[in-house]
């Protein structure tokens, strides 16, 4: 999990931010995304791609990388602007926000899979929350952070959704209750267009 950090390290770079997203292909609320820089040569155990990972392994994986990371960042993009720019552009943009928000600024960035607008050096890196350790304590902060989000704040906002049970997603129980109730404010448009378009077909 450290290849790709070991090349950073041997060409000098010693601030290398890893950096992930997550909550892309939701139909509710905001792209999450995080940057993170480990101190170089630690290894946390059990750091790999969030979506491998118990809820209560990534919350105890979260608190580790809160208190051992030399920088944590965290951008947000919500659903009027996704809907305005597109999820990809916006990730892009949630990324740059978490960079941007880290108290350290990087020298090099590990990026799963996309290409972040900030002049810095960096690499992208398919499947990267599974092959460098850096972007996984990424994918690990910003799910822990979505997840609050969908459990705690939006759903007291919107308690009739199952957002805590979910997250956003497209299942089952979501659509029907999208169908039923109608979208919130924090709904994404431009993804649940096509489940109203269907719905009205029906009647």
């Amino acid at each position: 999990m450290l290849l790709y950090e070991k090349e950073g390290w041997e060409q000098s770079f010693c601030r290398i931010a890893g950096v992930d997203e997550v909550g892309r292909g939701c139909l509710f609320g905001d792209v999450v995304a995080a940057a993170v820089i480990l101190p170089e040569g630690l290894i946390i155990e059990g750091v790999d791609d969030s979506k491998k990972l118990s809820a209560k392994k990534r919350d105890v994986l979260f608190e580790l990388i809160m208190e051992q990371a030399l920088a944590v960042g965290v951008g947000h993009v919500d659903s009027a602007v996704i809907d305005e720019i597109n999820i990809k552009q916006a990730s892009r943009l949630a990324m740059k926000k978490a960079v941007e928000g880290l108290s350290h600024t990087p020298d090099y960035m590990l990026i799963d899979a996309e290409k972040v607008d900030l002049p810095f050096p960096q690499r992208s890196i398919i499947k990267g929350d599974a092959n460098s350790q850096s972007i996984a304590a990424a994918s690990i902060v910003a799910k822990v952070t979505r997840d609050r989000l969908c459990e705690g704040l939006w759903e007291e906002l919107y308690p009739d959704y199952g957002i805590k049970i979910h997250k956003g997603y497209a299942t089952k129980l979501h659509r029907e209750q999208i169908v039923a109730l109608g979208p919130t404010p924090m709904h994404r448009r431009s993804f649940i267009s096509r489940i109203l378009a269907e719905q009205q077909t029906l009647f």
